[in-house]
């Protein structure tokens, strides 16, 4: 397979100068002053501002040219495959976007008084029905604005369990097959954490944490299916260890995507555990909108859920309870991100219980489609049963001085957004993939093909594939300079930079 290319009209003078500005130029004209001229200072005072704060001076056309083509530049799930494995980066029914634009629900104001919102509270009520039934717990909060939000809502729950029991315990213990942000969770809760090392499978070795629980361990944070997309099959004896020595199990249910109605974490021991609604239920996701990251728990956590709390008043309507002596408080503003509980409950209705199966179903097959026709090309660390994902490693590659990220570069050449690099941390020079349920076969062998083109290309041209992309419309950046002297906004102080240049074949956005 060859890097797909589109001939297109560039002008190659735009672009060689990002900064844009010109003394006197306008993208408005105002009409004629028609009340009395009046001078600011004598209506703000010491607020008036004699210039607009040296903004950029341009024409209309520059403003419509410029975004128009950042917009052409950038690559969107509707125009193909993102890879990236662990972000479940799926497709967003637009069904959903035209239930949450409703004018009732997208109209409806966080102030206005519960009698005349009962619509948008049974939406609340509905969703969070639906997800005690899909995870198997008891009762749920849909207040945090994300999944490591979610984490620390959940951990909180756990200490405010030990502390209510006279010891908040003073550890976690984390294996190192985790989410990166369950041990940064751990310490900001006030918890030491405790490593636990994955065995030769990738999984949590039972009898090593049994040599580890004590009465000084709160609980575990366990990412199932882990981050390298394997399910823990001793979970439910993982489960049993934590609760004889009163500890508690906590479930990053990022990869839900990969059990949903296949199997329910509070039938294997889960006491508490988040969910990512811009996740596995297609809300939108990063740039795209706002995250969701509902927490349920069990019953022994529910006295300590954060307030308000909905609840069916006696006379059946619905209200927020605020009076909840042991709650851990409020964790988010109102009652989270209310457009993600709307477009979550439509893509569940949408869907409903079978269809929910067959996307888990449809991930999981697509994710060990790849690794089958990748394995041998790429090394694959971990032999165990693929779920929603496969991590390979650089390991054959390396051996041309290829490694993990220059792999992602080049496929950025073959019309592909990268995959997820370097992570997990337990397999070095990592290629993590998931693909999800939205990808058809078609598309998933184009992505294969350029797998197997790239390899080849390791072989036969390394360098080719250490100084990609080539066919972009910048070439590779310096990222270290990037992430530490970022340039976030316009200053006319300095100098225009000139930029990397325009190059008239691009790659084909897909």
């Amino acid at each position: 397979m060859k890097p797909r290319k589109v001939s297109q009209h560039v002008n190659q003078n735009e672009g060689l100068i990002f900064e844009k500005s010109s003394p006197g130029k306008k993208a408005y004209k105002l009409p004629p002053l028609d009340v009395p001229d009046v001078n600011p200072e004598k209506l703000l005072g010491e607020q008036a501002r004699e210039d607009l704060g040296l903004m950029p001076e341009v024409s209309e056309i520059e403003i419509i040219r410029h975004f128009t083509r950042l917009s052409t530049w950038n690559y969107a799930i509707d125009l193909g495959m993102y890879p990236l494995g662990s972000c479940t980066m799926k497709y967003n029914a637009r069904v959903n976007e035209f239930v949450a634009r409703l004018e009732g629900l997208g109209n409806a104001h966080p102030y206005q008084p519960e009698k005349i919102s009962q619509g948008a509270l049974r939406i609340i009520k509905t969703l969070q029905e639906c997800l005690c039934e899909i995870t198997g717990m008891d009762t749920i909060t849909l207040q945090p604005a994300a999944g490591a939000h979610g984490e620390f809502t959940g951990i909180l729950l756990m200490r405010a369990y030990h502390e209510s029991r006279g010891n908040p315990r003073k550890k976690l213990i984390i294996p190192d097959s985790a989410h990166g942000t369950n041990p940064a969770t751990a310490a900001i809760c006030g918890y030491e954490i405790v490593n636990l090392k994955s065995n030769a499978e990738g999984m949590v070795d039972a009898s090593l944490l049994a040599s580890v629980v004590d009465d000084s361990v709160a609980g575990m944070m366990l990412t199932n299916p882990s981050t390298i997309g394997v399910f823990e099959k001793e979970i439910h004896r993982i489960a049993d260890v934590l609760h004889d020595k009163g500890a508690l199990l906590y479930m990053d249910g990022a990869n839900m995507n990969a059990l949903v109605g296949k199997a329910r974490p509070g039938d294997f021991g889960v006491d508490v555990m988040h969910l990512n609604l811009h996740k596995t239920f297609s809300t939108p996701h990063g740039g795209g909108g706002p995250g969701s990251g509902p927490v349920a728990c069990k019953k022994i956590l529910e006295r300590f859920l954060p307030t308000p709390v909905l609840t069916t008043r006696t006379d059946g309507k619905l209200g927020f309870e605020y009076n909840r002596p042991q709650s851990i408080g409020r964790v988010r503003a109102f009652y989270g991100n209310f457009g993600m509980f709307v477009r979550a409950l439509a893509y569940i209705f949408a869907n409903g219980p079978d269809g929910l199966r067959q996307t888990t179903e449809d991930a999981v097959l697509n994710a060990n489609y790849i690794r089958k026709k990748l394995e041998g090309i790429y090394d694959l660390p971990y032999k165990t049963g693929s779920m929603h994902e496969v991590v390979f490693s650089d390991r054959l590659q390396t051996q041309n001085g290829v490694r993990t990220g220059d792999i992602a570069k080049r496929l950025i050449d073959y019309g592909f957004h990268p995959y997820t690099t370097s992570f997990p941390l337990i397999v070095p020079g990592a290629l993590m993939i998931e693909p999800t349920e939205s990808e058809s076969k078609e598309e998933l062998d184009l992505f294969i093909d350029a797998m197997k083109s790239i390899a080849r290309e390791v072989q036969d041209d390394p360098q080719l594939v250490v100084s990609a992309p080539h066919n972009t419309r910048v070439a590779r950046m310096d990222e270290t300079t990037a992430a530490r002297k970022p340039i976030l906004r316009w200053r006319p102080e300095q100098k225009a930079v000139a930029a990397p240049a325009v190059k008239p074949e691009l790659v084909e956005t897909r």
